[in-house]
């Protein structure tokens, strides 16, 4: 294929793309190349500020999954990490689903596997299996119902109270969900995001203590979870200031804000949208190191080969994607599916 004049630019990158910047011209030929292609750009609040500009639609991986069932374009380039790709398949068998990276993967998907959950599940043969949707397809498959970082609590309040549950991957949502349902018999996997575990208490507790009248935004996920809700608790931080939320549900309250500054404890992409729902507050992170090199493998130079070449199909086993949609949508029929990382 020749190579775009704006490739000229270029430093690294995909082989044939070495160096491909964002700019006008690399903005252009994207759409030109979504439009040839009748595919719809949809873009991680984590990825990279430059590939959520140009994407046609932003935001949480399930909401973003969804989306992609709904609209009309026939092919979905899906710029997140492989579990989001294979969870818009999932709910969109009949389209063509492409992944800038393959590569990118996910630490907190890879802390459980097919076989690990078998197991599992056979010390427990009565339990529910809950899973968070930041899983494989497979591990969806193997799951009686799937949950989202907002609606984890419901989910699993919806479940017979005589009946144990097995939680997973993370164990830091599952702490915060078993801490608020006071579920006694719920198991948890000892899973965890890489990024979000490294957000530490003391981080939070120090942010906090320097930045007094802030509102705290904390991710589930996040290891100082615990600690945003000791410091409401025992008083040192005003309660109705410490927010325990989805992605999703930051850019709402991103809105409604009283205070002037948020501290924000996710994965630093996340700063990008909430800048832009509420300019006039100065968003910070609590941990600006907080950063996921999966999702930020999704480069443009990446995202202009997958939509030139047709690169890199995501597949789903049909039977797989066929129970595991069944685990998402029995999660839906719950109600308040909100987002998802």
């Amino acid at each position: 294929m020749a190579m775009p004049a704006l490739m000229e630019q270029v430093v690294d990158g995909p082989e044939g793309y070495e160096g491909v910047q964002a700019g006008p011209e690399w903005a252009a030929e994207v759409r030109r190349l979504a439009k040839a292609r009748n595919a719809t750009i949809l873009a991680h609040n984590y990825q990279l500020p430059e590939i959520q500009d140009v994407a046609d639609h932003v935001g949480d991986s399930l909401a973003l999954s969804r989306m992609a069932a709904e609209v009309p374009e026939e092919t979905i380039v899906f710029c997140g990490v492989h579990f989001m790709a294979e969870t818009a398949k999932i709910l969109s068998p009949e389209k063509t689903v492409l992944i800038p990276d393959q590569r990118a993967g996910c630490s907190l998907a890879d802390s459980i596997k097919g076989e690990e959950l078998r197991a599992w599940r056979a010390e427990f043969p009565d339990a529910v299996v809950v899973s968070y949707v930041n899983t494989t397809a497979e591990v969806k498959a193997l799951t009686d119902i799937c949950c989202t970082s907002s609606n984890a609590v419901d989910v699993v309040a919806s479940i017979d109270p005589e009946r144990e549950v097995l939680f997973l991957p993370d164990q830091f949502l599952g702490a915060h969900v078993k801490r608020v349902t006071g579920r006694a018999n719920m198991h948890i996997w000892a899973g965890e995001c890489h990024v979000h575990a490294g957000i530490n208490g003391d981080e939070l507790a120090e942010q906090a203590r320097t930045h007094p009248d802030a509102e705290l935004f904390v991710h589930p996920e996040c290891g100082c979870a615990t600690s945003a809700l000791y410091l409401a608790g025992e008083g040192s931080f005003p309660a109705d200031r410490v927010h325990i939320l989805s992605t999703g549900g930051m850019i709402d309250q991103a809105k409604a804000a009283k205070s002037s500054q948020v501290l924000v404890a996710t994965e630093i992409g996340m700063l990008h949208q909430l800048r832009k729902a509420a300019p006039g507050i100065d968003f910070q992170a609590v941990n600006d190191r907080a950063s996921c090199r999966y999702m930020k493998m999704i480069t443009p130079a990446a995202l202009l080969r997958c939509l030139a070449e047709g690169a890199d199909e995501v597949h789903v086993d049909p039977e797989v994607a066929a129970l595991g949609r069944g685990s998402v949508q029995r999660m839906i029929a719950i109600g308040n599916p909100g987002g998802g990382e």
